[in-house]
């Protein structure tokens, strides 16, 4: 069993102090005030395991890639990751360190809590470091015209009634030795302040998550989802701000994609949840982030406890944001028109607590790092309906991708 170790409350994250630590996950879950780090691997496994009343046993962090949809679905994956990230991974940690609104604490078994406390002692000591900003060479994985072609095929299905909606995504590519994951992270949480941001390390990769979207959250038997469609840029003024802003919530072709994401999502909570209990208590809601307004709805349920939460989670993998509807047939485009795996990109990534909660993010809004070829990755999307200009959404992956990138 864990102990629940009250800290100081100056012990601060600093990403730089987990350098020489070869697994860790840090997870923001801004709207319950609350960030975890995970490190070290005391166990570790494909999936998290949960008794007989669904609880985790004990903490769980890790992922899932989108590409585990081969596993959940009879799909493919033309491309292979040249991240090369498991399709699935979780770990039980060494060391947890929560903040959250009565203080920090370090939830640690007895034979770990000295090294613990000792690494708590480095949180405490570590000055903070940001990256000091700097050109990368960044190159689109896919051009303006190639973006164009495809996405005219995949129109193409739209008007066909093949599908309604589908997620298009590209990548900014550099390679840069010089980069640095730790500085740089310190930077992005920052100065764009994501509430559902994570710090990722398995060995020489690395995950520098700014995610504004939660995938699923769990508090006991209860289900939240939050699926994010429509994007607009901030305002170079206050004036011009609210008129984005407004512009976002009221977009039929923001508000079509929306909903769409948010009745995929309904019917996979349905196939897991107890009958009647799934609802919308927020549609077309504006959340408002330093550089962009974002177009967000809320899907809740209540888990059948014949299900434990990670069944739950394949039953919505991969988010219903960042495939499209109906869901299996958009995968199925997906692959047949993107360049680039996705990889850990439009996976998620999160924790499951002893204490019936769970958090896990949509991991967009990333940079991608391989520390030892120096390779880096920012992948973004849109999505494709009967009334999107594709021009207009291959400036949508500009935004996106200048929202992590201008920052560094």
């Amino acid at each position: 069993m864990r102990e629940r170790v009250p800290l100081p409350a100056d012990v601060r994250f600093h990403p730089t102090a987990l350098r020489g630590h070869d697994v860790f996950l840090y997870r923001r879950v801004a709207d319950q005030r609350r960030a975890l780090l995970a490190v070290g691997v005391r166990m570790a496994g494909e999936e998290p395991r949960f008794d007989a009343a669904g609880r985790a046993g004990d903490w769980w962090f890790g992922h899932m890639a989108y590409g585990y949809k081969d596993r959940l679905e009879a799909l493919t994956s033309r491309c292979a990751d040249g991240f090369n990230w498991p399709l699935t991974s979780w770990f039980v940690p060494r060391w947890v360190f929560e903040w959250n609104a009565d203080g920090v604490s370090l939830h640690v078994h007895a034979e770990d809590r000295a090294e613990g406390l000792a690494f708590a002692e480095t949180l405490l000591a570590c000055p903070d470091a940001m990256a000091a900003s700097r050109r990368i060479a960044w190159e689109p994985s896919t051009s303006n015209a190639e973006h164009l072609r495809h996405a005219a095929a995949m129109l193409s299905h739209i008007q066909l009634g093949d599908i309604y909606e589908v997620n298009y995504c590209i990548a900014h590519e550099a390679i840069d030795g010089a980069f640095d994951p730790f500085t740089a992270f310190g930077a992005l949480l920052a100065r764009t302040d994501a509430p559902f941001a994570g710090f990722y390390r398995m060995g020489h990769r690395f995950a520098l998550c700014c995610s504004p979207e939660r995938f699923i959250a769990f508090d006991g038997l209860h289900m939240r989802s939050e699926p994010m469609k429509g994007t607009r840029p901030r305002g170079a003024d206050a004036e011009q701000d609210i008129r984005l802003r407004d512009e976002l919530a009221n977009d039929p072709k923001e508000r079509s994609e929306n909903v769409m994401a948010l009745d995929v999502m309904r019917n996979d909570f349905s196939r897991v949840s107890v009958p009647g209990t799934v609802r919308v208590p927020e549609l077309f809601g504006v959340r408002t982030h330093p550089r962009v307004h974002q177009l967000v709805s809320v899907v809740e349920a209540q888990r059948a406890p014949v299900f434990t939460p990670f069944d739950a989670v394949k039953a919505a993998f991969p988010p219903a944001s960042m495939t499209g509807a109906p869901k299996i047939r958009a995968m199925q485009l997906i692959d047949a028109h993107e360049g680039r795996a996705r990889g850990l990109y439009s996976g998620t990534m999160g924790f499951f607590a002893p204490d019936g909660t769970a958090d896990l993010n949509v991991v967009i809004r990333t940079l991608l790092c391989d520390s030892a070829t120096g390779m880096l990755s920012i992948p973004t999307g849109s999505a494709l309906t009967s009334k999107c200009d594709p021009a207009a959404e291959w400036e949508e992956c500009l935004v996106k991708f200048t929202s992590i990138a201008d920052v560094l």
